[in-house]
């Protein structure tokens, strides 16, 4: 079954030397919507491929002979966009693997039916969608959500490699850290879009309702069973479910969420048959599931099923450089969504906030901004429009040495200053000293570097 989104018009050129061949195949790419042209020469391929923007282009590797250029090599480095499916004589399949390495998309013999072609065509046009939405993605709220900073580029990289998949996959961090959003993004990047997305709370039902709710029931199954229910995995089918806190799962349940990822089938509460989902899975814990499985809290097969590709997702206070960037984006949402006038903070607010450790992350820091936009009174928060709980918490200030007006310094040798005295009390301990100062420790140390201080 196609993917919805390969029912938009996409260009393709179908490039082949056999004329009836050519036209079949443009007629099967035809029926799914997109836009074919054909060409049957070297020439018309290196004017169409040149002169117009192409979503595929379907080569007969016999052309490229007729060329004077490396025509594989020449379309990929101008039209990098363009995928590439190449079709091949059988008795010439290195040319094909060959084709591979510099850069196309996949490749057919020519023997192909038309139907099969037209099936890897919607397969490159697809691959074009989800690269175009992860880089639009990577620049929107993946870093207004999380931040980008050097730790929350790598779990962009690993998202955006594991999305088109269907893989497994395990999110790991503290509450708040932004698992939910992550999953939602990994789904959202999928071939799976269009499907639905399903959470569930694991931790917040008991273990008869938790298996009822995700795998449904039969009236009579148990009391106040009056009629069958569809379970939420039923409902996702052909999307995906998020399994939040799974590491709170009972180990009946464990077994039974186990079968679902081993056969694709799943067991309504009182039902004596399975039905079959497809359904890709991501689970969220905050907890230690290595150390769970060591005290056989947590069910070792399905750690291992769960465990394909994992995630983890550092807590705010490794990523402190990332939140400027996150208060605006709260600021600006929270003023939007209340109709107050606060524009930006005070630089005593600015100084609250950093020195907080924000226990709940993100999720926590989202509160904080929205209880300061709301109380505030003009375009500027103050420090007393934060919640008193902020105040409370402030890490010990670092003193620096003054000696009156004419030994004030400027921003640059203050921060100098500060940074020197922080490694002096602490004897050169270089995290230590970037907790007290409420910055990470790569920011320290290029800090370090750019000051030339040693340690």
């Amino acid at each position: 079954m196609r993917n919805k989104e390969t029912n938009a018009q996409s260009r393709v050129l179908v490039a082949s030397p056999d004329i009836a061949y050519a036209s079949l195949l443009a007629r099967q790419i035809t029926i799914d919507g997109h836009i074919v042209e054909r060409c049957h020469d070297a020439k018309g391929v290196l004017r169409i491929g040149t002169r117009r923007k192409l979503d595929v282009l379907l080569l007969d590797l016999d052309l490229a002979d007729e060329a004077d250029v490396d025509l594989v090599s020449f379309i990929h480095r101008q039209n990098p966009d363009t995928q590439l499916v190449l079709l091949f004589d059988v008795t010439k399949i290195e040319r094909a693997i060959e084709g591979i390495r510099k850069g196309a998309f996949f490749y057919l013999p020519k023997s192909s039916q038309p139907a099969d072609v037209a099936y890897v065509v919607s397969k490159a046009i697809r691959s074009l969608t989800t690269h175009a939405a992860v880089q639009g993605f990577e620049q929107t709220q993946f870093e207004e959500l999380l931040g980008a900073t050097p730790a929350m580029r790598r779990v962009i990289e690993l998202t955006r490699k594991v999305a088109p998949t269907d893989s497994t996959v395990l999110l790991l961090g503290e509450s708040g850290t932004g698992k939910e959003l992550l999953a939602h993004t990994v789904h959202r990047l999928s071939t799976r879009r269009e499907m639905p997305f399903i959470a569930i709370n694991c931790a917040a039902l008991p273990e008869t309702l938790l298996e009822s709710e995700m795998f449904g029931h039969v009236k009579g199954a148990f009391t106040g069973a009056e009629s069958d229910k569809r379970g939420l995995f039923e409902e996702a089918d052909g999307g995906t479910i998020f399994l939040d806190e799974i590491g709170d799962m009972a180990l009946l349940t464990q077994a039974k969420l186990l079968r679902v990822l081993q056969d694709g089938e799943i067991r309504p509460v009182g039902a004596s048959t399975s039905r079959r989902v497809d359904v890709r899975v991501i689970a969220a814990t905050n907890r230690d599931l290595t150390e769970a499985v060591a005290v056989k809290s947590f069910r070792e097969d399905l750690y291992f099923r769960l465990n394909v590709i994992q995630i983890r997702i550092p807590p705010l206070r490794e990523r402190m450089e990332a939140l400027p960037h996150l208060v605006n984006y709260f600021l600006a949402r929270f003023s939007a969504k209340y109709g107050k006038p606060a524009r930006e903070l005070a630089a005593e607010c600015q100084a609250v906030l950093r020195n907080y450790e924000y226990p709940g992350n993100v999720r926590e820091l989202e509160s904080i901004i929205a209880h300061a936009v709301i109380l505030s009174d003009d375009e500027v928060i103050r420090a007393h429009d934060l919640p008193d709980y902020v105040h409370a918490q402030r890490r010990p200030l670092l003193a620096l040495p003054y000696h009156g007006a004419d030994d004030l310094p400027n921003l640059e040798e203050m921060e100098k200053r500060l940074i020197r005295t922080a490694l002096d009390k602490l004897r050169g301990n270089q995290s230590e000293a970037a907790k007290q100062l409420g910055i990470s420790r790569s920011t320290l140390w290029r800090k370090i570097k750019q000051y030339g201080l040693t340690t």
